[in-house]
């Protein structure tokens, strides 16, 4: 099954944490590529990143938490999980 992570970003030279203020997505969701998936906040900017692929989310770090530069944010996959 094909996947590809989403990283916390390093949206600059001094940045080294970020903070998931907004899913725009949920587990299970389908989007396209390009979608925004999570909205995060720095000390200096906000950001929207984007989906890699289409496919199927998996949202790894819920609404408000505050992570290193390089944590999973997201996973998207070619097909859903299995829920069973």
């Amino acid at each position: 099954m094909s996947a590809e992570h989403i990283y916390m970003p390093k949206l600059g030279m001094h940045m080294t944490e970020g903070t998931v203020t907004e899913r725009l997505l949920a587990d299970g969701d389908y989007c396209e590529q390009g979608a925004v998936v999570v909205e995060i906040e720095t000390e200096k900017v906000a950001h929207e990143v984007e989906a890699p692929m289409a496919g199927y989310v998996r949202i790894a770090v819920p609404e408000g938490e505050t992570v290193d530069v390089g944590t999973v944010l997201a996973e998207i996959t070619a097909e859903p999980a299995n829920t069973q």
